[in-house]
This record gives structure tokens, sequence and C-alpha cells, in this order.
């Protein structure tokens, strides 16, 4: 089994859809144990601006606050429910 690390790119508590965002990763993160490691990239914060700046590098654009990256990858751009996360998460440990 594969880990993998997820970054939820989250704008602050003020922010209803990163909020939202938040609830669903903390209610699927935990089922998968060591298989999953995540972090919340606060880019109000300069730690997580310098991230999200990397991210958008990589990806070509600015990332969409809310979002998942996956291993540095942008894998939702919405907020999946919690079936969907897990099916994704699933997959991806599986590899």
């Amino acid at each position: 089994m594969k880990t993998v690390h997820l970054e939820l790119i989250h704008e602050g508590e003020h922010c209803i859809p990163c909020v939202y965002m938040a609830l669903v990763v903390t209610e699927v993160a935990p089922d998968y144990g060591n298989a999953v490691s995540w972090e919340k990239v606060i880019i109000t914060q300069k730690k997580g601006a310098l991230r999200f700046d990397e991210l958008a590098q990589k990806l070509g654009r600015l990332p969409p606050v809310p979002s998942i990256f996956i291993d540095s990858e942008l894998v939702f751009d919405t907020t999946p429910g919690p079936e969907i996360l897990r099916e994704v998460l699933d997959r991806m440990v599986q590899r």
C-alpha cells in the first residue's frame, strides 16, 4: 500500500467553502491511518502562501480556493462528497 499526501488549499475559517471542504477531509482521512497524510495549506500565512505559489507554478495557474491536491496534483477544485473522496483515495493508496 502506498502512502499519499493530501493538501487542502484553505484561506481561513472565514471562507465557508474552505470549512466545508475541510470537514470532508477530516471525516475521511482518519479512515486511512498512515496511508494518508494531510495538511491545510493556509494561504494567508507565509508558509502556506509559499506552498500555494509552488503548486501554482507547477499547475501553470492559480489553484482554486479551496481545492485538494494529492501528491502535488490538483484532484478536486470543488468540494467532493465523502464517498467520492474515499473512492479516489482508495485508488491512490492501492497504486
